[in-house]
């Protein structure tokens, strides 16, 4: 039994050279730690620039609803008046609020900064198509939509480009103006305008009925479906009532 605190003596002896010798430190890895400064300086700069991104978004849209607002003042005495003036409107909405809108997301993986600023987008679309129907009756591309904005980009970065749902989301939006300016010019005794909305509003449905299935899955979108389907069938309520 004596000799048990005989090695604790020695086990306590053993380890007091133990305790003076210079003690482990955590140290962290140069890089590793430059990677996590550059990351957290990533993320700020993305929260920073997607607040900016959404302040121009909201102005996209008020400004676009203006030129929205503006188309519907068309009658048959006025039409071409009031075009110019709405033409002149969306070129203001193009050089003053989308070409903030491009500047901020130009050479940068625009993608991620989506949900952002889809909604001034889908109201830009919405405008340029209503605008570009009304003086030509044709539609306005997403091809000829894009092209007009890469000149608010500049040439030496990746251009803001709209994408295809956005487009095909503010096209779904357009189907619902179109019923309201249809309504409108059957009040005013203008059926023969009338027809022609009906006949083309008509044709984005058919068209996108046949691309819509394909889709992952984007419930905004076959929710879009079900309104388009809804203005097709006032305009042809309209016209049948004002035939009786």
């Amino acid at each position: 039994m004596a000799s048990k605190p005989q090695r604790v003596h020695q086990f306590a002896g053993t380890s007091v050279p133990g305790s003076m010798k210079k003690r482990r430190t955590m140290t962290t890895d140069c890089s590793m730690s430059d990677g996590f400064v550059k990351y957290a300086d990533y993320l700020n700069g993305l929260n920073e620039k997607r607040e900016r991104v959404v302040k121009a978004s909201r102005d996209v849209t008020m400004n676009s609803k203006k030129v929205i607002f503006q188309v519907h003042r068309i009658s048959k005495h006025n039409k071409d008046e009031v075009l110019e003036k709405a033409e002149k409107d969306l070129a203001s909405v193009t050089d003053l609020y989308m070409s903030r809108l491009v500047k901020e997301l130009q050479g940068t993986d625009f993608w991620k900064l989506r949900r952002a600023y889809s909604p001034g987008v889908q109201e830009y679309v919405e405008a340029a198509t209503l605008c570009k129907f009304c003086k030509s009756g044709t539609l306005l591309s997403l091809t000829e939509l894009n092209a007009s904005l890469l000149q608010l980009s500049d040439p030496s970065v990746e251009p803001l480009q709209i994408n295809v749902l956005d487009y095909l989301l503010g096209l779904g939006d357009l189907t619902g103006e179109l019923m309201r300016l249809a309504i409108g010019r059957i009040s005013d005794g203008d059926l023969e305008y009338a027809k022609r909305i009906c006949q083309f509003v008509r044709d984005i449905y058919r068209e996108l009925s046949l691309l819509v299935p394909h889709m992952d899955d984007d419930t905004e979108m076959k929710k879009k479906m079900e309104t388009m389907l809804q203005s097709v069938l006032k305009i042809e309520n309209g016209q049948a009532q004002s035939w009786l």
